[in-house]
């Protein structure tokens, strides 16, 4: 099993001689300011946890948009910072440069083209793209600020670009344009659609022809390889090679690859058997009391491509054909609120809202309900808690590129007992359906019947089930994906040496 330590000493011996530069629009570090002081926190996230320790051991630079309140008054002249904060070892150290963006440009990029066009061209779960050229030119206006950004820090150096997610389309273009020689490679975070859905968007020529200016672009997926290669092969004049998988426009080679991201199971295992995590159980359990009750669990941003009205419907149903279970099941449904600018989102929390409102004056007896839901912001700690109390935790995804909610609890679990219950339209399902109940979410009556399938279980078997899928999750963590991006990086700066 790889680990941090490990995967730093990797970065160092691959990477250098370049300039290690990661690109997202999330910051890893968050200047905020709490109870009139300037507080730096670390947000939650697998791409923090990743990619981390490899800037880090690189001392490299990490090129974000600045959304701290407090992230103005910290940064110098050039806008960066190091992290993280109180260590003086320089190689424990990297740069954090921050890209500033006014409330209408990040309308029209962040709300705009990419959660209101780009967001559900990719996510099959039947909502509409809607695409405005006012949010377009707001996209490629701060694609193009962030490529000059970078090009700032690295002032003509040797470097690699390492480009995350669908905010980016265009980046990787710019670049080039102004630096050829410059390695790029970007990673795709979210499903690639077919080529009929994809074939919809009004800049998707320009779409493609930025993503090719990558010298890698990875996947969660093979199927979404083959999607890309399929977009493509139909929209562009473009040579496919699939023995090589990777494309050629203009002379120039484009490797396409899948990297299955995972979460960092050590740590996680780690932290979920100490007395912070323990603590946290007793007290949700008197919370919510959930002594003699069969607890089902879900944690899901609000999204619609997340499945939480199917779950809720799948729940109402299991409780209709088993009423024998009122009073001794409840559904715990962590949701946080997330986009909630853009229209389909507050719809989404108005029916989840009305949902549980409906289950719970059906079936609640006395003191006991059969939903909880819970919107407060929850530390990790409070997460892993959950996860150890929750006898099944549910993944309902309506499309998802992986999902890291089903390994975080796979990992979470070393009393090696639990059940998790995947979507079948989720990435992590591809790796994780041995072991799991799989599950249709579309098929409410179906869902119900495998609800009652996990609550009747024998424990040998969830025992079985649970050892197996933590034996995947431990072999393929968060360290062995980013190693196996950063050896193909360190084989493209072999090939143009």
């Amino acid at each position: 099993m790889l680990t941090k330590e490990n995967l730093q000493k990797l970065a160092k011996e691959k990477l250098s001689d370049y300039h290690l530069v990661v690109v997202s629009n999330r910051e890893p570090y968050i200047h905020v300011i709490k109870e009139k002081q300037i507080k730096c926190i670390k947000p939650a996230s697998g791409l923090v946890t990743a990619l981390d320790p490899v800037v880090k051991a690189c001392s490299g630079i990490w090129v974000a948009h600045g959304s701290g309140n407090a992230d103005k008054m910290v940064v110098d002249e050039a806008n960066t910072i190091v992290v993280p904060p109180g260590v003086d070892k320089k190689s424990s150290t990297y740069t954090l440069k921050r890209v500033w963006m006014s409330k209408e440009e990040e309308n029209g990029y962040y709300y705009g083209f990419s959660n209101r066009g780009l967001w559900p061209l990719c996510h099959i779960a039947y909502t509409r793209p809607i695409f405005q050229h006012s949010d377009w030119m707001h996209y490629a206006n701060v694609n193009e600020r962030f490529a000059n950004a970078i090009l700032e820090e690295i002032k003509g150096k040797q470097a690699f670009i390492f480009i995350q997610d669908y905010h980016f389309a265009l980046l990787p273009k710019f670049l080039k344009e102004k630096r050829p020689d410059l390695n790029v490679a970007q990673f795709w975070h979210i499903p690639w659609p077919n080529p009929e859905a994809f074939r919809i968007c009004p800049w998707k020529k320009e779409i493609l022809e930025g993503l090719l200016a990558n010298d890698l672009l990875g996947f969660h997926l093979r199927y979404f390889c083959d999607n890309f290669l399929e977009t493509i092969d139909r929209e562009i004049e473009a040579r496919i090679d699939r023995e090589r998988f990777s494309i050629f426009k203009e002379g120039k080679e484009t490797l396409i690859r899948s990297y299955p991201i995972s979460v960092d199971f050590e740590e996680t295992s780690s932290l979920a058997s100490s007395k912070i995590v323990q603590k946290e159980m007793e007290k949700f359990k008197e919370e919510f009391d959930l002594d003699d009750k069969f607890v089902l669990f879900g944690l899901d941003r609000l999204d619609y491509t997340k499945g939480i009205p199917e779950k809720l419907r799948a729940f109402d149903r299991f409780l209709e054909k088993y009423p024998q279970y009122i009073g001794k099941i409840v559904l715990v449904q962590k949701g946080t609120l997330s986009r909630i600018h853009i229209q389909e989102y507050k719809n989404l929390n108005d029916e989840i809202n009305s949902l549980v409102e409906k289950l719970n004056w059906k079936y609640s007896n006395n003191s006991w309900f059969p939903v909880l839901l819970t919107r407060r912001d929850l530390n990790y700690e409070e997460i892993l808690a959950l996860y150890n109390l929750a006898d099944v935790c549910i993944v309902s995804s309506l499309h998802d590129g992986m999902n890291l909610v089903s390994k975080e609890f796979i990992a979470s679990r070393n009393d090696e007992d639990g059940i998790l219950m995947l979507s079948q339209f989720a990435g992590a399902s591809s790796e994780l359906a041995e072991g799991s109940i799989i599950i249709n979410p579309y098929d409410t009556e179906e869902f119900a019947e495998k609800i009652k399938e996990a609550i009747e279980m024998p424990k040998r078997e969830r025992c079985k089930r649970i050892k197996n899928l933590r034996q995947v999750v431990s072999e393929n963590n968060i360290y062995e994906w980013i190693s196996k991006v950063i050896s193909d990086l360190a084989d493209l700066k072999n090939n143009y040496k």
